[in-house]
């Protein structure tokens, strides 16, 4: 009978929850990659930032057709064929052969010109490949695992993208660890590429493997469609946006400036902050043992900086993967506009203190909680939206385009924040910056209006 299965609607939201740890370990932990990519190949930190811009712009990009694909042909074989890709151009990192030491330690053209063809390596494999494999495994979940759940679609969304913090929890003490033991990386950051890269090919086949569409028509027992969703002969009054109408709604681009927005914010920083805490946390040290800002601090307390400043990345990501599940239930319960405006607000002061905070492990790592706590929220609180304006139907294809401004914030903010830092020599410009970008999110929040509804 239609409408009717036998298959644990819990499965897709632990699809959900595998294919977003995946993608959380591919972007949300870069940051502690910065320094030892610029030890090893010369780098500068704007060449080494414009990596994740490419890749979160590329990710960003493909949930559209990825979003178009699922809800052609299903979300296992576009989780399953992104997730191979993703896991091989991750993987493939591991392989850049670094320039000679000498020739990086002698300084010079000669320096400058050695890392030049690996910093194009760098950018294919894992800002484009790995980028294109994740936007692909990204966006099925998210419209999929609400039509299982029609009584607690904030909450599945939430459940389904949960992994993205998850993933950078694990990915930034993890990574830093296998960096600086002598016995993995020894200070390079490539075998972390190598071994996470095999692992996310695993996440991802058993990702695959848990998707698929609820029978036209399915309804969890006991569920009943809200009474203001039902005509006066029990016929459904009103009908889902299509993607074509959808598009051309005011409401939905301003939603879009809206994630572009607080994407901007939150990539950027996350994106820089380590780096922030290392440079920050660096120049208290040699404040306080009367160092000369040029002189080498020594080898062991370096490493201990950089755990310090590793733990934003890693508060962040827990907050970050807390509230995508924690707002899910708040959202059901009472929309999304009231909670939107205040988390954006709270944001915007987040930004405000993020640059005092470097020189502190726990000031940084309590900033870092309030953004990741807000950051995060945007990614139950943006589908559900989409859900609750525009209806289930083809909410693959519309989060799908909707989520391409954070693909195209991605680029923008940890681009712009990167050349910032280079310009003026400081991340006080990139953060105050991304607190004025916020502002224009909050004026859009407290003025939108949902988009009249469409009668059968």
């Amino acid at each position: 009978m239609s409408g009717q299965t036998t298959f644990p609607r819990w499965i897709p939201l632990l699809g959900g929850l595998l294919g977003s740890t995946t993608c959380g370990l591919l972007l949300y932990a870069f940051s502690v990659f910065i320094k030892p990519l610029q030890a090893q190949f010369g780098w500068s930190v704007p060449q080494v930032a414009l990596a994740y811009a490419v890749i979160c712009l590329i990710f960003g990009l493909m949930t559209f057709p990825a979003g178009r694909l699922s809800d052609r042909f299903g979300p296992g074989i576009v989780v399953f064929i992104g997730g191979i890709i993703m896991a091989f151009g991750f993987f493939m990192v591991s392989t850049i052969a670094p320039p000679d030491p000498a020739v990086l330690a002698a300084g010079g053209d000669a320096a400058k010109a050695a890392g030049k063809n690996q910093l194009y390596q760098l950018y294919l494999y894992y800002g484009v490949i790995a980028g294109f494999g994740g936007g692909c495994v990204y966006l099925p979940p998210i419209a999929t695992a609400p039509k299982w759940w029609p009584d607690r679609r904030a909450l599945a969304t939430g459940f389904t993208v949960v992994g993205l913090g998850l993933g950078s929890f694990i990915m930034a003490p993890m990574a830093t660890y296998m960096i600086n033991s002598p016995a993995i990386g020894n200070g390079s950051a490539l075998p972390v590429f190598k071994y996470v890269g095999i692992a996310m090919g695993i996440m991802v086949v058993l990702a695959a493997l848990c998707l698929k569409v609820p029978p036209e028509g399915y309804k969890p027992a006991g569920y009943k469609p809200p009474e203001t969703d039902l005509g006066g002969g029990g016929h459904k009054a009103y009908r889902d946006y299509t993607y074509n109408e959808t598009r051309k709604t005011p409401q939905f681009w301003l939603l879009w400036v809206a994630y572009f927005c607080g994407s901007f914010a939150g990539l950027m920083v996350i994106g820089l902050i380590a780096a922030h805490g290392i440079d920050a946390m660096t120049l208290a040290y040699k404040a306080k043992n009367a160092l000369d800002a040029a002189a080498q601090i020594p080898s062991a307390e370096a490493k201990k900086i950089a755990m310090a400043a590793a733990g934003a990345p890693s508060t962040l990501a827990v907050f970050n993967a807390l509230v995508r599940v924690l707002i899910g239930p708040v959202a059901d319960k009472t929309g999304t506009k009231k909670i939107f405006v205040i988390l954006f607000v709270l944001q915007i002061g987040a930004m405000l203190l993020l640059f005092p905070a470097g020189a502190s492990a726990v000031f940084l790592a309590a900033v870092a909680a309030v953004i990741g706590w807000n950051y995060g929220a945007m990614f139950t609180l943006f589908p559900a939206t989409t859900l609750q304006y525009f209806g289930a139907i083809a909410q693959g294809s519309n989060y799908g385009l909707l989520f391409t401004s954070w693909g195209i914030a991605g680029f923008c903010g940890p681009y712009a924040g990167g050349q910032l830092r280079s310009l003026t020599g400081s991340f006080f410009v990139p953060f105050a910056l991304a607190a004025v970008i916020l502002v224009v999110a909050v004026i859009i929040l407290v003025t939108l209006k949902p988009p009249q509804k469409k009668h059968v």
